[in-house]
């Protein structure tokens, strides 16, 4: 059974950082790519970024140059450091498995996490 558990969401000032983290158990994340994306109330999951076997990473253009998104295959880990923080960032932040696809579209991912909040106040 896979199963992916995210923590390290709070609550923070704008202008803040936190730094997320996603394990999975029941599978190697070695040879996959795991992405990270955020759902505000009252709004669909939105991407955020992703990071593939191969370090490669992708951001989305709202968190390009203040999201930094990184691996530790040893500890089967992905995590997400999230700096200058906005208001607007509000929401629940989910990590994502995913065999092959396109790492910005939610339906390409095999197993999600429960999510771990993120409030962001102004």
């Amino acid at each position: 059974q896979v199963l992916l558990v995210e923590s390290g969401g709070g609550s923070v000032q704008a202008g803040g950082s936190l730094r997320l983290s996603c394990v999975a158990s029941g599978v190697t994340i070695n040879s996959y790519a795991i992405g990270w994306f955020r759902q505000a109330p009252g709004k669909g999951r939105e991407f955020v970024a992703a990071i593939g076997w191969d370090y490669t990473e992708q951001y989305s253009d709202s968190v390009k140059g203040r999201f930094t998104i990184s691996r530790d295959n040893a500890k089967n880990t992905v995590y997400l450091q999230m700096n200058a923080l906005k208001s607007e960032e509000t929401a629940v932040y989910y990590c994502g498995f995913q065999f092959h696809g396109t790492w910005s579209r939610e339906r390409d991912y095999a197993y999600w996490g429960r999510g771990t909040q993120v409030t962001v106040s102004s």
